[in-house]
């Protein structure tokens, strides 16, 4: 936003400081409201299937209790799905090997120089 200070006219009038829009802001700001408000509008729009709420009902009663508390034994005992042993490859210490850095061979006499 421009600021446009205070000023005293060629005929002696004084004239207060403001500020006015840039040329072209006022538009933006007119389309940037306009979509912000037609966001709104959208996220906040009710069902039409006649329903009163807007909250999908649960299918499953909380808390989930997974032993009965009364001392009565379990209905369904837990058996497991397949009847061999699964085995999994256990992991070896495998420690990595240096690798060197370049493929040529240096030689550190050559560096030196002759000091």
């Amino acid at each position: 936003m421009p600021l446009v200070r205070s000023y005293v006219r060629s005929d002696g009038t004084p004239v207060r400081g403001y500020s006015r829009w840039a040329p072209g802001a006022r538009r933006e700001m007119t389309i940037v409201a306009a979509v912000g408000l037609a966001v709104l509008g959208y996220g906040n729009a009710h069902t039409t299937d006649g329903s009163d709420s807007t909250q999908p009902t649960p299918s499953v009663t909380y808390p989930i209790r997974m032993d009965p508390t009364d001392g009565r034994p379990r209905a369904v005992v837990p058996s497991p799905t397949v009847s061999y042993p699964i085995r999994f490859d256990t992991p070896s210490d495998k420690r990595a090997k240096p690798t060197p850095s370049v493929s040529y061979p240096i030689d550190l006499s050559a560096l030196a120089g002759g000091r």
